[in-house]
């Protein structure tokens, strides 16, 4: 069991363990002496959010790098594929990003991504957590690392964006309503619409340390969706925390999620002949809807654990270059090593001015089935392997009978177990998927 890393980096309420400025110090001389390969000057990226304690722990890392010898180099706020991106072109040896994503203020997080621009593997993480546990390898006084501030990193992304879409695609006469959870993306995401020619109505860009994600952004969505209705706006864009995740919403205030967004990049990729796989990499959780519209199009759906890391091993490995989440995570590997939701908004945006279609028309690319997730806290032990629970389980399979689907997992951060249902019939799926809290329930 890892003590430190999650299924995203390390992530914590702030001044607690894990994410304490000691803790932090302590990654930054452990993760720089892993990465401490080869007789070259080493580097690391360090990036972070709008969140308060990103000053305390940034520069916890940065004494933590620098005391085993590594130059540091600090972007400020950042989106995280900025960090990611940034890694990659200035041929670092390590980026850090500082965040939570969509959580509150008082939570923080410590991502890490290798010279290639990707998050670490689970043998990097692995190492990394036993150096934590042994007394670091210091640098000799000559040797420390030196800290600097650079002022570009901002444009570097901003222009590596805006290269994903081909120099004759405008957004001129567009009318975009853009949220940017007064985080990461506050001040390039703007830019990028606007140097593309949008008219931009921009909310959640005034951080303040406290009030990211703070009713707004990606994860509450309902600030955009006025916005978008009493502007007039033709589409809206909401970003999470660190901007690696997209939701639309269409100009009459419905919110559009990572499934339908998929589907549409997925099938018009695919007619330009630039779709990889055969097909597009989802999670168990995106609906059985976008499985059948991809499979009318003569494409398949592959699907993975929860996790986008997981998304990304798969296209990785199938070839793939479209993936994502129905959250949100939209991962386009011909243009970004992580999920990008500036990127993935802009090729939302660019069918949108080539179809010439209103946004409810264009993104509703097909009908999800009926749906439904609950949640189920339990104390101790393993719920699921009760006869009970499992006998249910069989139960709810034989109910849905091949017309729908199943997914039963626990939550990876929390004593929850997962239900999910879906399927053609709505009253059948919530039958099921209540018979099986039910049985869950009894036997926690």
């Amino acid at each position: 069991m890892r003590k430190f890393f999650g299924t995203d980096g390390i992530r914590g309420l702030t001044n607690q363990v894990p994410m304490t400025a000691e803790v932090a110090m302590r990654v930054g001389m452990a993760a720089g002496a892993h990465f401490l390969r080869g007789d070259h000057k080493h580097r690391v990226v360090i990036g972070k959010d709008t969140r308060l304690s990103g000053y305390m722990l940034e520069n916890a890392l940065v004494a933590g790098f620098t005391s085993v010898g590594m130059d540091v180099v600090q972007v400020g706020p950042m989106p995280t594929p900025a960090i990611a991106m940034l890694t990659r072109s200035m041929r670092a040896d390590l980026g850090v990003m500082l965040s939570a994503s969509h959580n509150p203020y008082h939570d923080n997080g410590i991502k890490l991504f290798g010279p290639d621009g990707y998050k670490l593997s689970d043998e990097d993480e692995a190492q990394i957590e036993h150096l934590l546990t042994v007394e670091p390898q210091l640098a000799d006084a000559a040797f420390i690392g030196r800290a600097k501030r650079i002022d570009d990193a901002r444009g570097r992304y901003i222009h590596a964006v805006k290269q994903s879409l081909p120099q004759s695609v405008r957004l001129d006469g567009l009318r975009i309503a853009l949220d940017c959870a007064n985080g990461a993306a506050y001040n390039s995401a703007p830019t990028v619409f606007w140097e593309l020619g949008a008219d931009v109505i921009a909310i959640g860009v005034s951080p303040n340390g406290v009030n990211i994600n703070d009713k707004c952004g990606s994860t509450a969505p309902a600030l955009l969706q006025e916005t978008v209705v009493a502007s007039g706006a033709d589409i809206g864009i909401a970003l999470d925390g660190d901007a690696d995740r997209l939701i639309v919403v269409d100009e009459k205030g419905a919110i559009v999620d990572g499934d339908q967004i998929m589907g549409l990049i997925g099938a018009s990729w695919a007619r330009q002949g630039r779709l990889k796989g055969g097909g597009v990499v989802a999670t168990v959780m995106s609906n059985l809807g976008l499985e059948r519209f991809l499979e009318g199009e003569g494409l398949r759906l592959e699907r993975t654990k929860v996790g986008d890391r997981y998304v990304l091993e798969r296209m990785k490995e199938g070839g793939f270059n479209v993936g994502g989440e129905q959250s949100g995570h939209m991962i386009l590997s011909d243009h970004a090593t992580t999920g990008d939701g500036t990127l993935a908004a802009l090729q939302v945006l660019a069918e949108l001015v080539a179809s010439g279609k209103p946004a409810s028309e264009l993104l509703h690319q097909f009908d999800p089935v009926p749906q439904m997730l609950k949640n189920v806290r339990f104390s101790g032990g393993k719920p699921l392997d009760d006869k009970q629970v499992q006998a249910a389980i069989a139960e709810g399979e034989a109910a849905l009978n091949g017309r729908g689907r199943l997914v039963i997992r626990p939550s990876g951060t929390e004593p929850l177990i997962r239900v999910m249902a879906e399927g053609d019939d709505a009253a059948e799926v919530e039958r099921v998927v209540d018979m099986i809290c039910d049985a869950v329930r009894s036997a926690a």
